[in-house]
């Protein structure tokens, strides 16, 4: 539930799409709960390697700042043309922002491994229930998000909505600027120690 690049997407989406939450927390579920059973089994060592945190950095942010400028760019078009960056991929758009996030996957490797681990003590079908429970609350929010933006947009108006939408647009760049910062200064900090 904390505000980050699905949230806003959710919100941007929802402007056009009433079930865009519901999608994008499909396509966040398809790498969340794969990216549990994984974790259990010791993998999630690997998101805390800074290599793999600079690469997750960068191919996240870059997909951010694409997000960004199609969301600026649809602003541009006309009321009636939908753009289709906006409205027909919110499941991939679930994949890739939570694929593509760092923090997502250190969470995960951190937190979310002690809660899941919890889980996996008391067995299989507590797991599974954790694991539903977890995806569950991010599904609800979601669809909150973009039902409430889907009915502003009626309360709001097309002027009010594009407001909406170009903070929207403008919350993705900078959280694509942030990925991208990050990942390119541990990549400087490892390159020069390791000269």
């Amino acid at each position: 539930m904390q505000p980050g690049p699905v949230t806003a997407t959710a919100i941007a989406m929802g402007a056009r799409n009433r079930w865009a939450g519901t999608l994008i927390a499909i396509g966040h579920g398809i790498i969340e709960f794969p990216l549990m059973v994984v974790i259990i089994f010791g993998l999630g060592k690997y998101f805390e390697l800074q290599k793999v945190q600079i690469a997750i950095g960068l191919a996240g942010g870059i997909f951010l700042l694409l997000m960004a400028i199609q969301g600026l760019l649809s602003l541009k078009a006309e009321t009636n043309n939908k753009s289709r960056a906006l409205t027909n991929q919110p499941i991939l758009a679930g994949i890739v922002l939570s694929a593509g996030n760092p923090y997502f996957l250190i969470w995960w490797a951190t937190v979310g491994l002690a809660l899941a681990t919890q889980a996996a003590k008391w067995g299989i079908w507590a797991f599974a229930l954790f694991a539903l429970a977890h995806w569950s609350v991010d599904l609800i929010w979601l669809q909150i998000l973009s039902w409430a933006s889907f009915k502003g947009s009626v309360l709001l108006g097309p002027r009010g909505m594009r407001i909406v939408l170009m903070i929207c647009s403008a919350a993705l760049l900078v959280f694509g600027l942030f990925f991208i910062y990050n990942a390119g200064s541990t990549l400087i900090r490892l390159i020069l120690i390791n000269n």
